[in-house]
C-alpha cells in the first residue's frame, strides 16, 4: 500500500451517519484538520450527539443537502442495507462528490444518480463502541467514479492513514469477504472458545499465548502452510473425543465438523502436520 502522503488540503465533509464508523471517523477527520460541516443520521439524538463532539459541526434535519452549506465529500456512513435507500432520499448539490465506506457495495450503485459524483472509503477494519481505533493503521480502500474525486478521496485518506490505496469494486468485495473470515468468523469461533472454558471454569486468558502465536505465524506465512492441530493430522480418535466434549452444544458440534472436514480437504494427505502438538 502507498505510503507516500500528497500535499494536505483541509477539506469540507457532511456526514451521513451517526454509527459505529462515523463516530470514530468524525473526530478522527476532526483532529486531522478537516471541517465537519454537517451531520445526518435517522435519529436526530443520534446526529446531535456526534455533532455535540464535532465543534462547528451542524445537524441536519433532512437530506435536502442542496439547501445546505457546501460540502466538498458527502461521506455516506449508514449501514449497506440502507445507503440505497437514503442515496434515493437524498438531494445533493450537482455534481457534489457522494462516497459510501462500505466495503461490500459496488461504485456503480452511483449510476443511478448521474447528478453526482461517486466514490468508495472503504476503512479495513471492525468498530465496536468504547474501542479507540489508530487510524494511522487502519488500511483504508479508494474508488471513485472521475479522476478528481479519486485525488479527493486519497488525498483524505492519506491525510488519516498511512496505508492507502485504490482498490476497484471486485476487489474490494473479495477483500470484504476475507475480512469477514478473518475478523468475523474468527471472533465468533472465539466466542465459542470462551464459553466452553467458562462452562470448565477455566480463564480465557489462558488461550491468550496461543492466539498471538497463531496470528502471528499466519500473518509470517500462508496460513495453510502452517495448519496445525488433531484435523490437519487425521487424529481421529482425538477428532471423537472433542465432538463428544460438544454434544450438549449441537451448533457448535456441527461447526467442529465442518471447520475439521475443510481443513482435511484443504490439506492433501502428503502434506500433513503428524508431528505431536494442538
Amino acid at each position: 500500500m502507498s505510503t507516500l502522503q500528497p500535499t494536505f488540503a483541509p477539506q469540507r465533509i457532511a456526514l451521513l451517519g451517526a454509527g459505529r464508523v462515523a463516530s470514530q471517523l468524525g473526530p478522527a477527520l476532526l483532529q486531522t484538520g478537516h471541517q465537519v460541516v454537517s451531520v445526518w443520521s435517522r435519529t436526530a439524538a443520534s446526529a446531535q450527539s456526534l455533532a455535540n463532539q464535532l465543534p462547528g459541526a451542524a445537524v441536519s434535519l433532512n437530506l435536502d443537502f442542496a439547501a445546505q452549506p457546501p460540502a466538498d465529500l458527502y461521506l455516506l456512513s449508514v449501514p449497506d442495507a440502507a445507503v440505497p435507500e437514503v442515496l434515493a432520499a437524498a438531494r445533493f448539490p450537482v455534481g457534489a462528490l457522494v462516497a459510501h465506506t462500505a466495503g461490500a457495495l459496488p461504485l456503480a450503485l452511483f449510476e443511478a444518480y448521474p447528478k453526482v459524483r461517486g466514490g468508495v472509503f472503504y476503512p479495513l477494519q471492525t468498530f465496536s463502541p468504547g474501542r479507540i481505533i489508530d487510524w494511522h493503521a487502519v488500511p483504508l480502500c479508494i474508488e471513485a467514479a472521475d479522476e478528481a474525486g479519486q485525488a479527493l478521496l486519497l488525498a483524505l485518506g492519506h491525510s488519516l492513514s498511512k496505508m492507502v490505496q485504490p482498490v476497484a469494486t471486485l476487489q474490494r468485495q473479495r477483500l470484504h469477504v476475507a475480512a469477514v473470515f478473518a475478523s468475523n468468523f474468527t471472533n465468533h469461533l472465539l466466542g465459542i472458545s470462551h464459553a466452553l472454558l467458562t462452562e470448565a471454569k477455566l480463564p480465557f486468558e489462558l488461550l491468550a499465548p496461543l492466539l498471538r502465536e497463531t496470528v502471528e505465524k499466519a500473518i509470517a506465512a500462508p496460513p495453510f502452510s502452517v495448519q496445525t492441530g488433531p484435523a490437519a493430522r487425521r487424529d481421529a480418535p482425538t477428532l471423537a473425543r472433542h465432538q463428544a466434549e460438544l454434544s450438549a452444544h449441537p451448533a457448535w458440534l456441527a461447526l467442529y465438523k465442518s471447520l475439521s472436514d475443510s481443513i482435511q480437504q484443504q490439506l492433501p494427505p502428503a502434506e500433513l502436520n503428524n508431528e505431536a502438538g494442538l
